[in-house]
């Protein structure tokens, strides 16, 4: 009976949940999945991690190549994040090229870069004028279930925490750059940006961490990202009903809240990645 009720009325559905002040799957109002996270999987790249909150698994992989830097900013390397879609992760998604969602996704991303200044792109310089770093992020979401943006950021940052970039020279002689594989640095992080994702149901009632399903029945989803020193670093908000201040602040003081508990998830598992087994 459930289901079928589920089925034909989900706002209904989930609205008789809320009212009573927890969700459908059991969580409270402002619960979040449960976040886990590995680094290191991807032998290939330079840096990698897979994180999961609830069903909502992604993967984040760091290349890096070298290049000239740009011609305005001779001083300077370059981060290109991408997020993939593909179809393997819902049914939602389609084959082909990027659709609008992974590509506001790419671009929030790229804005967070922007404004947390996560890294320097200075610090991606190798000589100036000549040689720097490109840094290739690369995030898959391999199961789609809502809360991808926070996801994704998570992926992010510790994959360019467990990045390590080989020592290259310059040959005085040659000018060719010579890349030494065996000797690694990590990189310099300077921020530390995290997200939390919020929804408004029926224009009033406001959840955390949403699930695929409450997203495609919310009327306005947000995301706020904060930094250490409870910065504010961007707030993505892709239209919908508009949110009082009051709310508005509400969204932020959580999301300072769930910024420490994501910091101490990816420095526990770095250092357990760092410690000897």
């Amino acid at each position: 009976m459930a289901a079928g009720f589920k089925t034909a009325e989900p706002l209904e559905y989930h609205l008789r949940f809320l009212k009573e002040n927890c969700r459908s799957d059991g969580r409270e109002l402002g619960e979040f999945r449960t976040t886990t996270l590995n680094i290191g999987s991807i032998s290939t790249a330079d840096g990698s991690a897979l994180v999961k909150i609830g069903n909502t698994t992604v993967m984040c992989g760091i290349k890096g190549e070298l290049a000239n830097p740009p011609v305005d900013a001779p001083n300077k390397g370059y981060i290109v994040p991408n997020v993939d879609l593909p179809p393997l992760c819902s049914s939602r998604f389609r084959p082909g090229p990027p659709g609008e969602q992974a590509q506001a996704a790419s671009q929030f991303i790229a804005d967070v870069i922007e404004s947390s200044a996560v890294i320097q792109k200075e610090d991606l310089c190798i000589v100036k004028g000549k040689l720097c770093w490109v840094l290739y992020c690369d995030i898959m979401c391999l199961d789609y279930d809502g809360n991808l943006l926070e996801a994704c950021l998570i992926a992010l940052l510790a994959a360019l925490k467990n990045a390590r970039l080989p020592e290259v020279t310059v040959n005085k002689e040659t000018e060719a750059p010579e890349v030494n594989l065996e000797k690694r640095t990590s990189l310099n992080i300077h921020k530390h940006p995290v997200g939390a994702s919020f929804i408004v149901f029926d224009d009033s009632i406001m959840i955390v961490d949403p699930t695929a399903e409450e997203e495609s029945l919310s009327t306005a989803t947000i995301t706020v990202v904060t930094d250490e020193e409870e910065r504010l670093c961007a707030l993505h908000k892709p239209g919908g009903t508009s949110l009082s201040g009051e709310k508005l602040q509400d969204c932020i003081s959580r999301a300072t809240t769930r910024h420490r508990e994501v910091r101490k998830l990816i420095d526990k598992v770095i250092q357990s990645a760092k410690t000897p087994k």
